[in-house]
């Protein structure tokens, strides 16, 4: 079974897709819980409203599925509102559960700047932290951001890189075979397909 690309009814899912065949790397967009559990590594992408898509991905049974390869050991990367989906809880008009597999919130971005963050910034990588994705990825890379929001990890360790932007926030977290960008790889030329690559040889190692 290949990668499989969520789709639950939001993001630039082919995109995302052409990003990892381009690389030769197998690839299958679904929202079939049955391919999300049997799959070699997930991914959840997503552009949109965090009720939205916790509500497509409830309708489908994705939920639950994500879950369950999840603790099976099953690599998981999630990217900008996929990453914020793994949260507990998001404060994006009103208070919406997430799917609670990192304890944390996501909240907006302080209203001192310019909403949504847009463009490319760099990402302050933890010396501290060894995250697979990051793998020949130097300290203080540009990637492309495109965001209102903003994870807050309730526990510190799982930070593997922070960005500046009014605030220090966190942009990519990794804990075991979790994995989540705040940025979009597929929109951030060669470092950005070196992450894509990175969680692919991953995948090929389970």
């Amino acid at each position: 079974m290949a990668v499989v690309i969520i789709d639950y009814g939001m993001g630039n899912l082919l995109s995302v897709q052409k990003a990892f065949l381009s690389m030769g790397i197998k690839a299958e967009i679904s929202n079939d819980p049955r391919k999300i559990v049997k799959a070699k590594g997930i991914v959840l992408p997503g552009v949109g409203a965090f009720s939205d898509a916790m509500k497509n991905l409830k309708e489908v049974g994705a939920d639950e599925a994500i879950k369950e390869a999840v603790f099976e050991g099953v690599p998981f990367l999630g990217i900008c509102l996929g990453l914020q989906l793994i949260f507990s809880v998001s404060f994006e008009d009103g208070e919406h559960k997430g799917l609670d597999l990192i304890p944390g919130e996501v909240k907006r971005l302080p209203s001192s700047v310019k909403v949504p963050h847009m463009g490319w910034n760099q990402i302050k990588i933890r010396k501290n932290r060894e995250c697979a994705i990051f793998k020949g990825i130097e300290d203080e890379s540009f990637f492309y951001f495109v965001h209102s929001f903003y994870v807050n990890p309730l526990n510190e360790d799982v930070v593997a890189a922070t960005t500046e932007y009014g605030i220090e926030f966190c942009s990519a977290v990794c804990r075991e075979n979790i994995f989540g960008v705040q940025f979009h790889p597929e929109k951030s030329s060669a470092l950005g397909l070196k992450v894509l690559k990175n969680f692919g040889e991953l995948v090929e190692k389970c």
